[in-house]
């Protein structure tokens, strides 16, 4: 069967003014029933839980991932090899099996590798023993989540790299350009409108899979509820409130990205035609 091109009329929203007046609806029925309005207020409370475990562990993924694709694309071997090791070894765990590993393994292991060589500070009176409780839980899910989401964003990070011109990179270099000013005003700008996409896509992803850190008691938007279901046995409300609260960041977020992205194409468009 043969595929033709969607006519202008196919890319009319029609899914979005559904979904609009589902969540209009939703949000009638809370509004005047009192024991979804109590569900409401009691699990939102976990939303900004939610909100800053997923904007700084996609800041560090995003750092560390975009180290992790310079080290892949660099001329020295071993630093390739590293690279290759770390993304091939990470993308293998599952994100939940992570989460325990760090936040039971890794960090009684980080605070006795830590006491051991900051004893002679220890001594001298100058630093307390770390425990291993003054490493939050919060954090323990935080370093989880960037180490898992690292991996696949550096992949992102070396295909955008790779799909810029060599021919654009070679007339910077003929033109002085050290290698740091070639990416950050060559590569970079050009890489973004490629890797911004799927980039998107891993940021919204880490807003839902941002609800596993409820496994290690973090007090985020899927912990609340649960704490209210288990207490209350409401669990259709509850879980009914939690899931269009995450459908709100999500479906947000994935309209938000997807304006930044037609204004990028559009400047480039503007860019190359001027």
């Amino acid at each position: 069967m043969a595929l033709s091109k969607p006519s202008s009329d196919s890319d009319f929203p029609y899914w979005l003014v559904a979904a609009t007046a589902i969540a209009v609806f939703i949000a009638i029925v809370i509004a005047t029933n009192d024991l979804y309005t109590q569900v409401l207020v009691i699990v939102s409370k976990g939303v900004w839980i939610t909100i800053f475990v997923t904007l700084v562990g996609f800041s560090l993924a995003s750092a560390l991932g975009l180290i992790i694709a310079v080290m892949g694309l660099s001329r020295s071997l071993v630093m390739r090899q590293v690279a290759r090791f770390y993304v091939e070894i990470i993308r293998g765990v599952p994100i939940l099996v992570l989460l325990f590993y760090i936040a039971f393994v890794g960090a009684p292991g980080f605070v006795v590798a830590w006491n051991y060589l900051s004893t002679p500070l220890q001594e001298a009176g100058l630093i307390d023993e770390l425990k291993v409780r003054d490493i939050s839980l919060m954090w323990r899910a935080i370093i989880s989540l960037t180490i898992g989401y690292s991996a696949f964003i550096s992949e992102v990070f070396r295909a955008g790299i790779l799909a810029v011109d060599e021919g654009q990179i070679e007339a910077a270099q003929a033109l002085g350009l050290t290698r740091w000013q070639r990416f950050r005003l060559i590569i970079m700008p050009q890489a973004l409108r490629t890797i911004l996409p799927p980039l998107g896509n891993d940021f919204v992803a880490m807003v839902k899979d941002s609800s596993l850190v409820s496994v290690l008691g973090v007090a985020d938007l899927t912990q609340m509820g649960k704490v209210y279901a288990s207490g209350s046995f409401r669990f259709f409300e509850t879980y009914s409130i939690v899931a269009y609260i995450y459908l709100l960041l999500t479906v947000g977020l994935s309209l938000a990205l997807r304006a930044l992205e037609r204004r990028l194409r559009q400047a480039g468009n503007i860019d190359e035609t001027g």
